[in-house]
């Protein structure tokens, strides 16, 4: 059961987490945020914490240094987590970020099966700092043929020929 207090913050929620848990590592998370923008990085900081609630992995925005548009700071905690698990699943997992996830974070989330998410800041604090991420949340509304970038699909003869490989190889890692 979740109980959320005045300020959005979860202040119990199930498997025993506590608002003074989640208060400790999304302040690390703000931290982190505040950390890399010392060091020339964006403002984003992510930890994931374990289900025994131990810091599996922390990560701060790298888009620049790395010249990596995809180096979102939660995304290289998850890359991180999953390294030090020995897995690609973080179930059991919780994601602490700095600020509400975009669609690429939350996506890189989903797939690797976190159980929670809890962020500090939100999209409109983002946009205010001149991460608009509202553009993309308002694009995935849109039927696609309305979108600034062309999406079109070319079917190959071939085309299934990947996910017929796949599903015939018995040694496969399902996912």
């Amino acid at each position: 059961m979740e109980v959320l207090g005045g300020d959005g913050v979860i202040l119990m929620a199930s498997g025993g987490i506590t608002a003074s848990d989640d208060a400790t590592h999304l302040a690390r998370a703000v931290e982190l945020a505040v950390q890399n923008v010392a060091a020339g990085g964006g403002p984003f900081g992510a930890l994931i914490v374990g289900p025994d609630g131990a810091v599996l992995a922390e990560g701060q925005n790298r888009v620049t240094r790395d010249l990596d548009p995809t180096a979102h700071a939660e995304v290289v905690a998850i890359r991180r987590a999953c390294q030090a698990a020995g897995s690609f699943s973080l179930i059991g997992s919780t994601l602490y970020t700095s600020c509400e996830p975009c669609p690429l974070c939350l996506s890189a989330a989903l797939w690797a099966r976190v159980d929670r998410v809890v962020f500090a800041a939100d999209r409109h604090d983002a946009a205010r700092g001149g991460f608009d991420d509202r553009e993309f949340y308002e694009l995935f509304e849109q039927p696609r043929g309305l979108w600034r970038i062309p999406i079109d699909s070319v079917r190959t003869a071939d085309a299934s020929a990947p996910f017929d490989a796949w599903l015939a190889q018995e040694s496969r890692t399902d996912y």
